[in-house]
């Protein structure tokens, strides 16, 4: 009875410190399909998928690292990138791409395969190069149990792949959790982010990844057609420069920001953001508890890179 009751109390304390908060845990386990995801694994990390064989999906989307775009890549038909979003905690985003063209994972991979500064590969051309390699007609028919590979197999598995590239445990998590205090710079950085607004745009359990916003909304910021945003599939002038709000879980390794690249360093993304979207001029000391809460947002590297 003693037990039974000391479980309630827990279970309680631990609901009690995060019901409410309009930012949700990840959580610690996420089902997937192992040895499908391990597939999807080789296959990320491949240069023998892009049409020049030079990048694979790693290659823009390092999940060892911020899961994110950082620099750009010259092969045949690439030319300067825009930034692309992380890839990690990416399943909990309800779209995908800066301006949601795709609604899942696999969707997400379809497009980046076809897509020519990406891999640059048809449907019929990524077919045709794995049935010509046997090692991988033999893993993907232990996985899915027939011969012969098709388009949908590979974005299937990388999908899988991409859904266990979850970062539980972070500092912020653990609070929510009532596990452990912040310090009180990273607590009255939550505060400020909270009470200034970002919090309307950046909650959930990706802390983010579940709307579409426009940057600029107080004070305008400058339009650049190269960018994707949601005009370039409505072509609606209210959606320049409407986009899917970014996840900032794992922000402070995720530099450069904004999907233009335009700020290196994370205080200055919050001062302008702050005064972009919600008109304040922040000081430097309300921008550096922002930062040191952010940076309660950095989660444990997936459990699946380390195996093997």
């Amino acid at each position: 009875m003693r037990l039974a009751l000391a479980a309630i109390i827990i279970c309680i304390s631990t609901v009690s410190a995060w019901a409410g908060e309009p930012i949700e845990p990840i959580p610690r386990t996420v089902a997937y399909d192992a040895k499908k995801a391990q597939l999807g694994k080789q296959l990320f990390f491949d240069v023998n998928l892009s049409s020049d064989r030079i990048v694979s999906c790693a290659s823009c989307h390092d999940p060892y690292s911020s899961g994110g775009y950082k620099g750009f890549f010259l092969g045949e038909h690439r030319k300067k990138r825009v930034k692309d979003a992380t890839v990690l905690n990416a399943a909990f985003n309800f779209r995908q791409f800066w301006n949601g063209r795709a609604r899942d994972l696999q969707e997400h991979a379809a497009m980046s395969f076809e897509i020519p500064i990406s891999m640059g590969m048809s449907r019929q051309g990524l077919e045709e190069r794995m049935n010509a390699d046997a090692s991988y007609k033999k893993l993907f028919r232990e996985v899915y149990k027939r011969d012969g590979i098709k388009f949908d197999d590979v974005t299937d598995a990388i999908a899988e792949f991409e859904k266990a590239l979850f970062t539980p445990d972070c500092k912020f998590d653990r609070f929510l959790r009532g596990e452990v205090k912040l310090a009180q710079n990273e607590e009255e950085g939550y505060l400020l982010f909270k009470r200034l607004g970002c919090i309307n745009c950046h909650n959930g359990m990706n802390v983010g990844g579940n709307s579409f916003q426009r940057i600029g909304v107080i004070h305008p910021y400058d339009w650049d057609e190269k960018f994707p945003d949601i005009y370039k599939l409505t072509k609606d002038p209210r959606d320049k420069n409407r986009f899917k709000v970014p996840s900032l879980r794992n922000i402070e390794l995720n530099g450069p920001y904004f999907h233009d690249k335009r700020y290196d360093k994370l205080g200055d993304a919050v001062k302008k953001m702050a005064y972009h979207n919600l008109g304040y001029h922040l000081s430097d000391d309300e921008a550096a508890k922002i930062v040191a809460f952010l940076k309660t947002l950095t989660g444990k590297r997936p459990a699946i890179l380390e195996q093997k």
